[in-house]
């Protein structure tokens, strides 16, 4: 429940979402979207884990990352789904300041993570296509130990500080956060004290992972076309334009949408609360239903292992079915 205006001193403990204020009365219908791109999120990915874990040539470091990949696209949506769907069904629509601040935490660490292995992932098929005699020797266990090493540092670091900037705050404007979920900058907007340093670490963060990886990323596919471009024929030149395109425009409208996201308030970027709420789901559901197809089910090696897992399943099946008859 809203809290009163008790004073200079107070700061308010507990908040209440209110995504989609435009369309409040009709929430209930967002529900089945929702919901649906949930459980496409965790069957995509489950399944993508499913099938790399139980297919011993996908043991690589590249579908090493896929999986990676594939367990942060769990856990972010996971972090902010269920409650959302609860918060447009039933109203329960209250978190505490700790849970907020936890909230916040683990969906900008993750989304951090996810940032680092996109990056991870460009490099490999970088050093892959344009340096494949010096591949097994750059990309082995102990470069996987300093990746790992280097996004815990990164991602912790920065994340801890922008958090721990949040939790200085008095919160005494408000304790209505206008969008689903305990985002940063949705939350600072509330605080009645200086948010200069909140800002300008926002700010920081979108430099930090859209600015240096998307850039490195690009490079990295800018020299795996060049390589392959130069030595390939036409249809493969089609093919590694189709696929780099697809890979660059994911992972762009993932950075796009969620900078424009984050920096919303920061800029002052006039966006409807509705809108930016939207955005602020879909930079995160939206990638990890499609990122399941494009590194997955678009990749001849899982083709391969999905139908073969689904003979043999098949197979058993049959076989069970005809041995009961002969019963």
């Amino acid at each position: 429940m809203t809290e009163e205006f008790q004073g200079a001193n107070f700061s308010y403990t507990n908040f209440i979402f209110a995504g989609f204020p435009e369309i409040f009365q009709y929430r209930k219908l967002l529900f089945l979207p929702f919901f649906l791109s949930y459980i496409l999120v965790m069957v995509g990915n489950s399944l993508m884990l499913f099938v790399i874990k139980n297919t011993k040539s996908l043991h690589s470091p590249m579908y090493m990352l896929v999986s990676a990949l594939a367990v942060v696209d769990i856990i972010v949506p996971t972090a902010i789904v269920p409650a959302m769907l609860l918060s447009l069904l039933f109203d329960l629509n209250e978190i505490s300041l700790v849970g907020c601040l936890i909230q916040m935490f683990f969906i900008h660490f993750f989304s951090s993570v996810e940032s680092t292995i996109l990056l991870a992932m460009a490099l490999d098929r970088s050093v892959a296509i344009c340096n494949p005699l010096r591949y097994n020797a750059i990309m082995n266990s102990s470069m996987f130990v300093k990746l790992l090493l280097f996004t815990l540092i990164r991602s912790g670091t920065i994340m801890s500080v922008l958090v721990c900037l949040a939790a200085s705050l008095s919160f005494c404007r408000s304790n209505i956060i206008h969008h689903c979920y305990c985002d940063h900058m949705a939350l600072v907007s509330l605080a009645c004290n200086s948010t200069a340093k909140n800002n300008a670490m926002g700010i920081a963060v979108i430099v930090c992972f859209a600015g240096i990886d998307i850039s490195v990323i690009f490079c990295s596919y800018v020299k795996i076309l060049h390589v392959v471009l130069r030595a390939a024929a036409g249809e493969q030149r089609s093919k590694a334009l189709h696929t780099c395109g697809t890979h660059l425009i994911v992972m762009m409208c993932f950075y796009f949408v969620g900078s424009v996201t984050f920096l919303s308030h920061n800029l002052s970027i006039p966006i409807p609360l509705g809108v930016n709420t939207f955005l602020g789901i879909t930079y995160i559901v939206v990638p990890a239903c499609i990122n399941p197809i494009i590194y997955g089910v678009r990749t001849k090696e899982i083709q391969k292992a999905l139908l073969k897992m689904f003979k043999i399943h098949v197979n058993r099946v049959f076989t069970v079915k005809v041995s009961t008859l002969n019963f």
